[in-house]
């Protein structure tokens, strides 16, 4: 659906297209690193796409602040660096981030294993500068934590899937650096899931992340990475630490004494850099080389197990990790299925996540598919809202007309 794709390389050239986008009414499709573009429903029309990759520039870091302003075509792998450098990052996992730009994750609200234990973008983001359907910049927030003045836009844009505007600049809270990470891997039974993660829950640790890996996609792992997990097991629990050497240390032993006193086995330790393949592996699984069909589902942590275990049992090729302390649960199938399959599989899916009170949206399937699925998941109440927004921030649909139905 794209005429043409420009590369602006100032802002006072990305205000000019758009402006001349919306005077010949025409869509305007904001581009980064083109990551996670199977997001969402397709366009509803034509229209030209605008590549930010050349607004990458870091505009301001005062680290000391512990905050940095920078462009929103930055990739996170170049914003990464430039933190790196003063000891310090921000501690939210995205994909490809050699390719993903800081723009792109705000617009999909991407998180990884990390989230529980640091949050998302929302709780990072204190400033952004946003080019509106007039082609006119836009603030919100500022470039200091204590800015409470004001609505709180930098919430409403981050996964708006950039219908509502494109980011241009944005200003983050940053942390520093862990002096140590470890990663704890316990394979488990099918029956010993449930308790091995409500012991994680009750522990006196407190983890970073708590991921829940079935066999299959512990082998996709594998293939990516020869020999990064065990695959004997229908299950694995893995539980990541980052702090002080000495917090990390006793935390270890602490989670040692009470799997040994559950009678839930022994735990694979992985220190330092021995744990970067597998971190990366997690980070990386939501987006996997070609599958057939990829799905996201939400809901009470506490459902998490039972939710898994049934998608298992479902007797299709499907891999599965869970951010399981969150209640997210990423799968893949990759067994060939029809549209029809792909209907069916999505209900059965739906009525058990209704039971943790979550929903279920589609990742990726075939672009002709998602007109005949309910890609957003089951319709919530607060739709009449999301559409009331929009009608207010661009009332001609001029951004990415169609991707949120």
């Amino acid at each position: 659906m794209l005429a043409e794709i420009i590369q602006p390389t100032s802002l006072a050239d990305l205000g000019e297209i758009v402006r001349q986008a919306a005077a010949n009414s025409h869509a305007v499709f904001p581009l980064g690193g083109r990551t996670m573009l199977h997001l969402g429903l397709p366009p509803t029309r034509k229209g030209i796409g605008v590549d930010l990759r050349n607004l990458n520039q870091a505009i301001d870091y005062p680290a000391r602040d512990m905050t940095i302003t920078v462009q929103a075509g930055i990739t996170l792998s170049e914003l990464q660096a430039i933190l790196a450098a003063e000891n310090q990052r921000l501690p939210v996992d995205v994909p490809l981030a050699e390719r993903a730009t800081l723009g792109g994750a705000m617009a999909t609200n991407m998180s990884g294993p990390r989230r529980y234990g640091f949050g998302t973008l929302r709780d990072y983001v204190i400033g952004i500068n946003v080019i509106n359907d007039e082609g006119q910049e836009v603030k919100a927030g500022g470039r200091v934590v204590k800015n409470v003045a004001g609505y709180d836009l930098c919430k409403l844009y981050i996964g708006s899937l950039g219908t509502l505007g494109i980011i241009t600049q944005v200003t983050l809270k940053v942390k520093p650096r862990p002096e140590e990470q470890v990663l704890a891997i316990l394979e488990c039974s099918p029956e010993s899931v449930k308790p091995v993660l409500d012991q994680l829950h009750a522990s006196q640790t407190r983890p970073v992340c708590i991921e829940l890996v079935n066999q299959a996609a512990a082998i996709a792992m594998n293939k990516r990475m020869p020999g990064l997990l065990p695959e004997a097991k229908p299950w694995l629990v893995i539980v990541g630490f980052e702090e002080n050497s000495q917090a990390v240390a006793w935390q270890i032993q602490q989670l040692i004494r009470e799997q040994q006193r559950a009678g839930l086995g022994g735990l694979d330790v992985r220190f330092g850099s021995t744990a970067d393949s597998l971190w990366q592996a997690l980070v990386e699984f939501p987006i996997q080389p070609d599958p057939s069909f990829s799905f996201k589902a939400n809901m009470m942590s506490s459902a998490t197990a039972d939710f898994c275990l049934r998608a298992v049992g479902l007797g299709i090729g499907i891999q599965l990790q869970a951010h399981a302390g969150n209640g997210i649960v990423t799968g893949h199938i990759v067994d060939h299925l029809t549209v029809t399959q792909a209907g069916d599989l999505l209900k059965k899916l739906h009525t058990w996540v209704m039971a943790g009170q979550g929903n279920v949206v589609l990742l990726h399937c075939p672009v002709e598919w998602k007109r005949q699925l309910p890609v957003g998941g089951v319709p919530r109440g607060d739709a009449w809202l999301m559409r009331t927004v929009r009608e207010k921030l661009d009332p001609h649909q001029l951004f990415n007309p169609g991707r949120l139905g």
